[in-house]
C-alpha cells in the first residue's frame, strides 16, 4: 500500500512534499470545518516545514500537532517544538493552532493523560501524519530497545499517546501510538540518504519498528527519498 517518490535533491523533496500536505489540507478544509496534522522533529524536514508555512490555505482552521517528542522544556535545543515553532510556525502558517505533547511535570508517564486530553481536540482523522526514520529502524518514538515496543505497535491499543524510555538515546519521549498514527488519511515517511533507503528496505525483514507502517494496509502511505546534497 506504499508508494515510493524519488528525488535528485532535497530541496527538490522539500517543495514536492510540502505541496502535496498543502493539498491535501486544502481538500480536507474544502470538506471539513477543521483539520490536523501531525509532524516529525529531527534536521530533515526543518526545510520542507519553512517550504509549507508559506502555503496559502485556511491557516486559522489547522491544528499541528507532533508525532514524538523528548521530554525536555519548549526552549531546549532537543525539544521538537522548538524546531515547529522556529521553522512551520511562521510566515502564513503562524495562524494555525499548535498543540504540543510536553506539559510542565517532570513526570513523563504521569502527564499522559493530560496529554491524551489535549489531543481529544483534534479533529480526527488526521489529514496527514509525517514521519521521519532514525539508522536503527525506529520512527516516531518507537525504538527497538523500548520496553513497551509492542503496546505502542499494537494497532488495536485504544490508547493514541504514550509515555516510554527509548533506552539507546537521550530523553523520556511522549509517542503517538501506531494505533494514532493509522488513524489518518495520509502517512508520509520523509527520509534521506543511502543508508537510511538500505535501513527502509530492510525494516521489514529484520523487524525494525518501522516495518509497522510499512506492513499495514489501512493509510495509504508514500515514502519520500532523496539523497543527501
Amino acid at each position: 500500500m506504499s508508494e515510493w517518490r524519488q528525488f535528485h535533491s532535497r530541496a527538490e523533496l522539500d517543495a514536492a512534499l510540502a505541496a502535496q500536505l498543502a493539498a491535501e489540507l486544502r481538500a480536507d478544509l474544502r470538506a471539513h470545518p477543521r483539520s490536523s496534522i501531525a509532524v516529525s522533529g529531527g534536521s530533515t524536514p526543518r526545510n520542507m516545514f519553512g517550504a509549507l508555512a508559506a502555503a496559502e490555505l485556511d491557516w486559522e482552521r489547522v491544528a499541528i500537532t507532533l508525532v514524538d517528542e523528548r521530554w525536555v522544556d519548549p526552549d531546549d535545543p532537543d525539544s521538537n517544538e522548538a524546531l515547529v515553532r522556529g521553522c512551520l510556525l511562521q510566515a502564513r502558517a503562524a495562524a494555525a493552532d499548535f498543540v504540543g505533547l510536553k506539559t510542565p511535570g517532570a513526570d513523563c508517564d504521569a502527564a499522559v493523560a493530560d496529554v491524551a486530553a489535549r489531543l481529544e481536540h483534534l479533529s480526527r482523522p488526521f489529514t496527514a501524519v509525517v514521519l521521519g526514520m532514525g539508522g536503527d529502524g525506529h520512527t516516531a518514538s518507537w525504538f527497538p530497545q523500548a520496553h513497551d515496543l509492542g503496546m505502542l505497535l499494537d494497532p488495536a491499543n485504544p490508547a493514541r499517546v504514550a509515555a516510554t524510555d527509548p533506552v539507546t538515546a537521550p530523553h523520556p519521549r511522549m509517542t503517538l501510538t501506531l494505533a494514532a498514527v493509522l488513524d489518518s488519511r495520509h502517512i508520509h515517511l520523509h527520509i534521506t540518504g543511502a543508508g537510511k533507503r538500505q535501513v527502509l528496505e530492510a525494516a521489514v525483514d529484520r523487524g525494525y519498528p518501522v516495518a509497522s507502517v510499512l506492513a499495514q494496509t489501512r493509510t495509504p502511505l508514500t515514502i519520500w527519498w532523496a539523497p543527501d546534497d
